[in-house]
């Protein structure tokens, strides 16, 4: 059997789509988005699309409208995914206490 047409299952996916997520960073904060805590969910079908809610770190980001397609192309190439869909939302609020503690450590908030 070919190997490259073996899917991966829905949890290594989701792996792999994390792995994805923590190259991405944040344009104004030196720390990936997700350990910033932007990423809020992340739903991947049994078709392989990956739908994920995020947020910004504040409503009025410069990269509002560009950052959401960035990461829908960078993670649609993550092999397996069918295709991508990034929502971004505002509810809840992020604050820094959504930053893992690597995140905080980096940033010296410890």
């Amino acid at each position: 059997m070919n190997d490259q047409l073996v899917k991966p299952s829905l949890e290594e996916l989701e792996e792999d789509v994390v792995a994805m997520l923590k190259t991405i960073y944040d344009p104004e904060i030196p720390v990936n988005i997700h350990e910033l805590g932007l990423i809020y969910d992340i739903q991947i079908s049994p078709s392989f699309v990956v739908d994920i809610k995020m947020t910004l770190t504040a409503p009025g980001c410069p990269v509002a409208q560009s950052f959401p397609g960035e990461i829908e192309g960078k993670v649609s190439s993550v092999p397996g995914v069918a295709e991508c869909h990034v929502e971004l939302v505002w509810e809840p609020t992020w604050t820094k206490d959504m930053m893992s503690e690597a995140a905080q450590l980096q940033l010296g908030m410890f």
